[in-house]
């Protein structure tokens, strides 16, 4: 199987895993944590995600995982820290799973996949686009999607993006209640980072999630929701480059 992925920087190496919003929900802070910091940073995306092919044989988020256990292989990466947003952190968890050797340490950016009694995950796929960016943003002005303003190919593509999502993340739950209790074969230093406004999986969600994993660390970003890279990239950059500097 092909992954297309981009690249930059030069340094140690960072797997970093987009969330349901796509490539390129990652890719300006992907050209800030290069430009800024001696990392390499390399983006994939997700087969079936962007028009790209995905096989039959990739149809939940474990066979994802192992397909990326094959890339850093292919690639000969060594150190890597592999960072997750959202079904992205849930990868990355089930990726930290298999153990590679080739990982160093693991981040969860306000991730999605466990189950948590009475934290529950937004029902994504039965939100309204302004009820997405409500429980997305901290503020979600000028946020809202509005498809009817999209070129046609920038609509099919987004529709495109979200049934690849629900492949992947089943719906309306988008968790496994398996992988909680799984995360205790996680050895590799860990950090989890949750924004405080996330209504899509709130800092509680985001407490348990730091709590599985043996030997995290969890940090809260004020006036941030689900997508941090977006909307506080700065306090991102800052609580991660401090975990990989003393990881």
């Amino acid at each position: 199987m092909s992954i297309q992925y981009t690249e930059r920087g030069t340094g140690r190496p960072v797997l970093l895993l987009h969330g349901g919003a796509g490539p390129a929900s990652v890719t300006g802070f992907a050209d800030r944590f290069a430009a800024e910091h001696p990392v390499r940073v390399i983006t994939p995306t997700h087969p079936g995600f962007d028009g790209t092919e995905r096989p039959a044989g990739i149809a939940g988020v474990k066979d994802l995982a192992a397909a990326y256990h094959a890339f850093l292989d292919e690639l000969d990466l060594h150190d890597v820290v592999v960072v997750g947003n959202s079904i992205g952190g849930w990868i990355a968890a089930e990726l930290a799973i298999l153990d590679s050797p080739r990982i160093g340490a693991l981040v969860i950016v306000d991730g999605v996949g466990i189950e948590v009694e009475g934290h529950p995950v937004a029902d994504f796929f039965n939100l309204s686009f302004p009820q997405i960016a409500a429980a997305s943003y901290y503020d979600p002005t000028g946020r809202v999607i509005d498809p009817g303003a999209m070129p046609e190919a920038a609509r099919a593509a987004m529709a495109g993006n979200r049934a690849t999502l629900e492949a992947y993340a089943g719906r309306p739950s988008m968790v496994d209640p398996t992988l909680r209790g799984r995360l205790v074969a996680v050895h590799k230093p860990a950090l989890v980072v949750w924004g405080d406004s996330d209504g899509i999986a709130d800092p509680g969600y985001g407490r348990a999630f730091a709590a599985a994993l043996p030997k995290s660390d969890f940090v809260v970003l004020e006036r941030t929701g689900h997508l941090p890279q977006l909307e506080s990239p700065e306090a991102l950059l800052g609580a991660l480059w401090t975990f990989i500097e003393a990881s």
